[in-house]
């Protein structure tokens, strides 16, 4: 992780502690990675997962994989073990893997992402806002009203004309 914040003028024992802070207030675990791990391969299992009965379970795994357990998860055979442990088939996701299945969704997502101008994630984006990294319940509270505001404005409008 010192790398990946050399020269951004960022303390890393710093930037975990407010995350853990601010993950500790929502009620959600949080270890301590020490490295960062390309996350394609478990984004296109997330794809998948999406179209499968009770997904949000391997969402779910995927993320205390690597963000509670600090496991790699651009290692296909860790992320088959995270498809086991959360009661999914893991032929069928060793296929979604192996096939890149769902490769085209994740670029049209990336490529989404660059239209945003999103810097960091986790981004929350509605009504053409948005707002970058982790926050509390109340930022994304006045995200979600400063988007209602605009809406609410512009239907005034309309009903005027």
């Amino acid at each position: 992780m010192e790398q990946i914040y050399a020269g951004r003028d960022i303390d890393p024992q710093s930037a975990h502690l407010r995350m853990k802070a601010l993950m500790n207030v929502e009620g959600l675990p949080y270890g301590k990675r020490t490295h960062s791990y390309n996350s394609r391969l478990a984004q296109e299992l997330g794809k998948w997962a999406d179209t499968q009965q009770d997904g949000d379970a391997l969402h779910d795994a995927i993320y205390r994989a690597y963000f509670v357990d600090t496991h790699n998860i651009s290692d296909p055979n860790i992320l088959l073990e995270i498809v086991a442990s959360a009661g999914f088939s893991v032929d069928a996701a060793r296929e979604v893997l192996n096939s890149r299945s769902f490769r085209t969704q994740i670029d049209a997502d990336w490529e989404k992402s660059r239209q945003y101008g999103v810097t960091g994630v986790p981004t929350f984006v509605a009504g053409g806002y948005g707002v970058v990294g982790a926050q509390p319940y109340e930022t994304l509270e006045q995200l979600l009203n400063k988007v209602i505001a605009k809406i609410t404005l512009r239907d005034k409008l309309s009903e005027a004309d």
